[in-house]
């Protein structure tokens, strides 16, 4: 994947987090913002052959109460 660093608004590590069966990650604080997301809201996780690893906010976010 070839990227423009002109597209890159943020970039930053996190680690992973393995307890049994469970694993999670944290998102970047900057990253929930400009995506507006927020609790219950899903996103997806996307895998190419290459490596490359995309994960976006999915197209229909939970409503909130």
């Amino acid at each position: 994947m070839k990227l423009d660093l002109d597209d890159i608004i943020h970039v930053q590590e996190t680690t992973l987090t393995v307890r049994g069966s469970r694993r999670r990650t944290t998102i970047p604080g900057e990253i929930l913002r400009y995506l507006k997301l927020g609790n219950g809201d899903r996103i997806r996780w996307v895998l190419l052959k290459d490596g490359t690893l995309s994960v976006t906010p999915a197209k229909e976010k939970k409503r909130r109460k």
